[in-house]
């Protein structure tokens, strides 16, 4: 069983899907990619779930992020599936929800956890950046659906702090102050962060967001 950490190439693989075969990486191109995983189709908190993700079709579009589901289940099996996740979510799945009879994806991802469940892919999520490199993952609980807010949310913050020497502080969003990384000495701030500062601590130095004007 594969564990993937932060910083490993998200390990690629070819499958069928609803929008037909896939070869991850090239699928990914120079995109961001999230794929998440579900314990099978026709299940209640995944329903609500695929149909939330294909509301948010503008938004994971303006930040260059593609989105693959995963199950278990056949591509036929997901055929029927989106036609419940539209009907009950008025709502067009218009994204790739990948077949994984063999378990094949799910073992190469870790995504089958023996002590929740021995056949059944947990909830995962794994944020791959265009490096291909994997940037975050989350593994809830079957009863809990998912915060895709919360990934938008990550989403902004590793694109925002990729190109710039800041970081995000606790429940950041798109506008708040960022914080400073400690490798920028006071002396490079006025040139790298021209809107000013706030020095609450000398570790903790405080900036308006800089790629919004």
């Amino acid at each position: 069983m594969s564990t993937i950490r932060l910083g490993d190439i998200a390990p690629d693989f070819t499958a069928p899907t609803t929008e037909g075969d896939i070869n991850f990486h090239e699928w990914l191109g120079d995109s961001w990619g999230i794929l998440f995983s579900h314990p099978a189709d026709y299940t209640p908190v995944c329903t609500t779930e695929l149909g939330t993700v294909a509301q948010y079709t503008d938004e994971f579009n303006k930040r260059n992020v593609k989105v693959a589901a995963l199950s278990v289940d056949g591509v036929a099996s997901h055929h029927g599936w989106i036609k419940d996740i539209n009907e009950t979510q008025n709502t067009t799945v218009n994204f790739p929800i990948i077949g994984d009879e063999d378990k094949k994806v799910a073992n190469l991802y870790g995504m089958i956890h023996p002590n929740a469940d021995n056949t059944l892919t947990v909830r995962s999520v794994f944020l791959i950046g265009p490096d291909k490199k994997v940037k975050l993952t989350l593994t809830y609980p079957a009863a809990t659906g998912r915060n895709f807010d919360e990934l938008l949310r990550v989403v902004d913050s590793l694109q925002l702090t990729a190109y710039y020497k800041v970081a995000t502080p606790a429940n950041w969003k798109q506008g708040d102050d960022c914080v400073i990384v400690p490798s920028v000495t006071n002396e490079q701030i006025p040139e790298l962060f021209p809107k000013g500062h706030t020095e609450v601590k000398p570790y903790l130095r405080l900036t308006p967001q800089p790629n919004i004007e």
